[in-house]
């Protein structure tokens, strides 16, 4: 399985951004698609999850009512909305996948490069 993540990009203060995670390769063991954000000298959090099986879907207190995670319906791609974005939600957000629910990225494997967001 490997993971990409792209869309990331500068934008202002109570902007919108869509970030996008594409899955490649197969494993049926994966049940939950994460993002989670790294600002700078800040551990890595997760910030939403998806269960691949029946999309329910779970968020970080902070981005309640502002982020949203869907998937396409190919379940291939995830998808970050990030509306109304602060400057504290800049950094690098990473997607990653996992076998049991939750947002403590030690859950998580198969990290893809990451994708930046600068919100000024």
């Amino acid at each position: 399985v490997q993971l990409v993540e792209s869309g990331g990009g500068s934008v202002q203060v109570g902007g919108s951004l869509r970030l996008s995670c594409k899955l490649s390769g197969s494993d049926d063991s994966v049940r939950f698609i994460g993002w989670f954000h790294e600002a700078p000298g800040a551990e890595r959090e997760g910030v939403a999850s998806i269960d691949i099986r029946n999309g329910d879907t779970y968020y970080k207190g902070s981005v309640k009512g502002r982020f949203t995670i869907s998937q396409d319906n190919t379940k291939t791609i995830t998808f970050l909305q990030m509306n109304s974005l602060r400057p504290e939600d800049s950094g690098m957000y990473y997607c990653a996948t996992a076998r049991l629910f939750g947002l403590n990225p030690i859950l998580y494997a198969n990290w893809g490069q990451g994708t930046q967001v600068t919100v000024s």
